[in-house]
């Protein structure tokens, strides 16, 4: 099983960038997905999450009303459109597929990890 976040790179404050991950060798539109991120330093922490079909969502307070999670199964791919990018926003992001159906914002709550991608936001 294999996820592949893909989007990242180096923007300024103000800027925006769209993270996608494509799941391959099964599919992943039974499940949540979900997106987290960890800061040189620091722990990995929880940004958004989606359940199975997409009509649900949950956000870390840091990034709510400036990140959206949205999800296309039809191509196995879910996806992070940042605005608004903050340099405190510069991390190694990687999305998961979680255990069930529904959002999950707990690392435990997710059984397969993707490989990051790294954003950087300079001021």
């Amino acid at each position: 099983v294999q996820l592949q976040a893909s989007g990242g790179g180096w923007v300024l404050a103000g800027d925006s960038l769209r993270l996608s991950c494509e799941a391959s060798k099964r599919t992943f539109s039974n499940n949540g997905l979900g997106w987290f991120r960890q800061a040189p330093g620091k722990e990995r922490e929880f940004v958004s999450s989606i359940n199975w079909r997409g009509d649900s969502t949950y956000y870390a307070d840091s990034v709510k009303g400036r990140f959206t999670i949205s999800r296309d199964n039809a191509k196995n791919t879910v996806y992070l459109q940042m605005n608004s990018l903050k340099p405190e926003d510069t991390a190694v992001y990687y999305c998961a597929a979680a255990r069930g159906s529904s959002w999950s914002s707990a690392p435990s709550g997710y059984a397969y990890w993707g490989r990051g991608t790294l954003v950087t936001v300079s001021s």
